[in-house]
């Protein structure tokens, strides 16, 4: 039994919580809000985030960070990734000395352009391990023990084991590996490639469009995580073929909404407005531009959407724009 320290009390962080509790090990789960973590203390659910699941009694919420990582062994980072460096810089005085940290964020900072592994080790340094946890899995599901599969990856092969160890239930596979650029831009652009699947969806275009979509979403993320040195078959996998597909076809999707209703006419503060949620491939699609950039990565399906969720473009025009692009092979010579 160990004890866990999870920061953040959305959706995710909310059923590992549950997870990781009925897996044996004592958990603390840190809300920023402390109505929220008191309500969850109460109530024993997550009626904001994660209604209708109750959490065991080895799960303490606390909006109090030095309570929630004391004696921690295991720290997971569930927070949206522009709030990352936030909350680590506020908890960096806490963690204890060598506790692991595990990143479940799927997004990329805006301005550095870093990934979520490269922000946690530049706010805490060399003292702790890092792996990010990605794959296709949805909150809710999760937490009512639907069978799912994910990926850990990490530098140190010792952490990958470590994790597939204390996150082991009956319902939920780790696969393990070391390609930690694969897993996080397989994660990260997943999300971009949703709201275009959300908009063909809100358009009535069809399964036609849609396998399409999909499969050039799946180039377009492979392209930039192998300029970045991750590995082509790491985005076959679970990290990337899977929770793309998941991410782009599952009614539970937020970016998938934020597409549809895109294609609905609505505007992005409307939606946006209306979420309880954040949709991490609103802000990813700009940066993800910006790093395709930096690597000489053409990434035409964000180029699009980041023009429709700018307001320069209907979502109709964008799609009439990718359509009419000049014609190339399938696939990439070399």
């Amino acid at each position: 039994m160990r004890q866990v320290a999870i920061l953040g009390a959305g959706s995710f962080g909310t059923a590992l919580s549950a997870h990781l509790a009925l897996a044996g090990h004592r958990v603390r789960l840190w809300a920023r809000d402390a109505a929220l973590a008191s309500a969850i203390e109460r109530l024993r659910q997550n009626e904001v985030y994660l209604p209708g699941i109750s959490l065991p009694t080895a799960v303490l919420a606390t909006s109090d960070l030095g309570q929630a990582l004391e004696q921690s062994e295991l720290v997971i980072v569930a927070v949206p990734s522009h709030g990352m460096r936030h909350v680590m810089d506020a908890a960096r005085p806490y963690l204890p000395e060598g506790a692991a940290i595990v990143s479940t964020a799927k997004g990329l900072e805006e301005g550095t352009l870093l990934r979520m592994s490269q922000l946690l080790a530049e706010a805490v340094g060399d003292a702790h391990p890092v792996a990010v946890v990605s794959g296709p899995s949805f909150a809710s599901e999760v937490a009512k023990g639907l069978p799912t599969a994910v990926v850990v990856a990490a530098a140190d092969p010792r952490t990958v084991t470590l994790v597939q160890e204390e996150f082991r239930g009956r319902y939920l596979r780790l696969y393990g590996s070391e390609d930690v650029v694969g897993v996080e831009i397989g994660g990260a652009l997943k999300n971009v490639i949703a709201i275009a699947a959300g908009v063909v969806e809100g358009m009535g275009l069809g399964p036609n469009a849609q396998a399409a979509l999909v499969t050039r979403g799946l180039a377009e993320i492979t392209r930039l995580a192998s300029a970045l040195g991750g590995k082509r078959e790491t985005l076959a996998g679970l990290a990337g073929l899977g929770d793309l597909v998941l991410t782009c076809t599952g009614a539970l999707s937020r970016n998938r909404h934020v597409g549809i209703e895109l294609a609905r006419g609505r505007s992005l503060d409307e939606i946006v407005g209306t979420m309880k949620m954040v949709a991490e491939g609103v802000r990813t699609t700009q940066a993800a531009l910006d790093l395709g950039r930096q690597h000489g990565v053409e990434l035409p399906i964000a180029a699009q959407i980041a023009d429709v969720l700018g307001g320069r473009k209907d979502a109709r025009t964008a799609l009439k724009d990718l359509m009419l692009r000049p014609q190339r092979a399938e696939v990439d010579a070399g």
